[in-house]
């Protein structure tokens, strides 16, 4: 009976029970979750539709498997993992600047018109096949990046020759290098203005102030003459380098490298930054920022490490009659070479390749000059001080391998030969290109094969050494002033010291005024 009378209120009021429990139930089914901030009658809902939309069969017994069909559609992950990096971030940045090297030049653009001189941009990628054959080389991708960056330094230069140097690696930041040559009568308006501001600041430097007092003593010490640098297109300067940091950024042009950088370079040992205006703190001290360094360091590798099949190359008909092979600075391609096969290109006895690059003498220059000659000038200044001063020995003249040396006469390295060739693949040695790697220079490859070769330089500008480096020593220190009787300090008299020479000093005083009265009462009787 107490079952009946509960329930007959429910019957009673049948409508507005079933209303009220009807919007109970639904406000309870649409609680949330704390943790998937879900409710049930959603869930609910989401079910029935997806069953009447399909027309599921047997819908009751996969009604586990819609439920978290369900779910797994509506999970929203807190962050996107599709996307490791923030949109403000170096690689987006890089990305969107690297994208410009792909997009198509407008159809409204003119076409450029034909020169006769041929295209300066080599086929990049072609010579990439060859070296990914022997293992060496950047990956494809990279490769073609730096393909297009080198077609925008053509596009924005007057150029004849554009090659891929190599690759340079930092600590922080890589540098791709480009070798390049300027057309024939193009004019390099940017070298001149530095140039120009050089000399500039060379003469303010040089204009000292005038003293009035001539008791000054002057320093009889001069500093070694400075070894003047090489002309652009002569010697270390014979081409000129752009770099970048990542292929799409903007070429930067290295200045011309100096002798005394040069001479620096060799006696120091500094991984680079990535930062062309970094400072080379090292010692000795480095005349030049890293800017410097690397152009230095690009002369050496190019001069120990650039190489072609012998007779690739010849000398002009003017120069034949030197039999020495000194004094000559310059080739021209022969058109009339064999190729070789790869058998005598991987020769032990290396004689069928040749340095096409000036040999960089220890005075910092391809072509040695006297530092004891002097200008007109510097004659007209040291004139006086010629006749005092005795005359300096005469330097030895510096002497290296001629152009176009063999690289057979290169000397070991550790025990080692300078150069290790060998063949891509043995398996298949009739396809094969013959590769040499440089173990003066780790990093620096060459491959030929028939008409073809190339030279490529990746690594950290760094030279082979058997033994760690260890920075040159300071020079001794200054031995002290000889002791003598000028320069020795005497110590302090006594009192009574004192005043016996102050006695002196009076009686000698005396003396004098006695004398002065006798000789002016002589004077007076005459």
């Amino acid at each position: 009976s107490s079952g009946i009378n509960a329930e007959w209120p429910l019957r009673r009021g049948g409508s507005m029970a079933s209303e009220t429990m009807i919007q109970n139930a639904k406000a309870f089914l649409l609680q949330e979750s704390p943790d998937s901030k879900l409710n049930l009658y959603d869930h609910l809902c989401s079910i029935m539709h997806k069953v009447l939309e399909n027309r599921t069969p047997n819908s009751v017994d996969v009604l586990e498997g819609l439920s978290k069909s369900v779910k797994t559609n509506k999970f929203v992950p807190a962050t996107d993992p599709s996307s490791d990096v923030s949109a403000g971030s170096h690689e987006v940045d890089l990305a969107n600047l690297q994208n410009k090297l792909f997009e198509k030049p407008s159809e409204d653009a003119e076409p450029e018109p034909e020169d006769e001189v041929e295209m300066p941009l080599p086929d990049l990628m072609d010579t990439a096949h060859y070296f990914e054959q022997a293992g060496v080389g950047l990956g494809r991708e990279e490769t073609f990046r730096i393909f297009l960056a080198l077609k925008n330094l053509v596009d924005t230069h007057t150029l004849q020759n554009v090659r891929f140097w190599g690759k340079i690696l930092g600590t922080q930041k890589n540098y791709i290098v480009a070798e390049v040559e300027y057309r024939e009568g193009a004019e390099d308006e940017e070298q001149g203005e530095e140039e120009g501001e050089e000399e500039e600041a060379k003469e303010d430097e040089g204009e000292e102030p005038k003293e009035d007092e001539d008791d000054i003593p002057k320093p009889d010490y001069k500093p070694p003459p400075v070894i003047p640098r090489e002309e652009n297109g002569t010697g270390c300067n014979k081409k000129t380098y752009f770099v970048c940091n990542e292929p799409g950024t903007e070429w930067v042009k290295l200045p011309p490298v100096t002798p005394a950088q040069i001479v620096c370079a060799r006696q120091i040992k500094k991984f680079f930054t990535g930062d062309l205006n970094a400072a080379v703190i090292s010692y000795p001290p480095f005349p030049g920022t890293e800017m410097n360094y690397l152009r230095a360091q690009i002369a050496r590798i190019s001069a120990g490490t650039q190489i072609s099949p012998v007779d690739y190359f010849k000398f002009e008909e003017d120069d034949e009659d030197d039999s020495d092979g000194e004094g000559r600075d310059s080739f021209v391609e022969n058109v009339e070479f064999e190729p070789l096969r790869n058998q005598e290109l991987i020769d032990p006895s290396l004689s069928n390749w040749v340095h096409h690059v000036q040999h960089v003498l220890p005075q910092g220059r391809c072509v040695w000059i006297n530092p004891a000659v002097k200008t007109e000038a510097e004659d007209f200044d040291d004139e006086e001080e010629e006749e005092e001063r005795e005359e300096p020995d005469e330097p030895v003249p510096e002497h290296g391998p001629p152009l176009l040396n063999p690289i057979s006469e290169d000397t070991e390295v550790d025990s080692m030969p300078a150069w290790s060739a060998g063949l891509t693949s043995n398996l298949v040695p009739q396809y094969a290109a013959a590769v040499l790697r440089s173990n003066l220079w780790p990093g620096s490859y060459v491959f030929g094969l028939d008409k073809k070769f190339e030279n490529l330089y990746i690594g950290y500008g760094h030279k082979y050494t058997a033994e760690n480096y260890s920075p040159p020593a300071p020079p001794a220190t200054q031995e002290e002033y000889p002791s003598g009787a000028e320069v020795t300090e005497v110590p302090d008299p006594t009192v009574d010291e004192e005043r016996a020479l102050q006695a002196v000093q009076q009686e000698q005083l005396d003396r004098e005024a006695e004398e002065a009265e006798m000789e002016e009462d002589d004077e007076d009787d005459d």
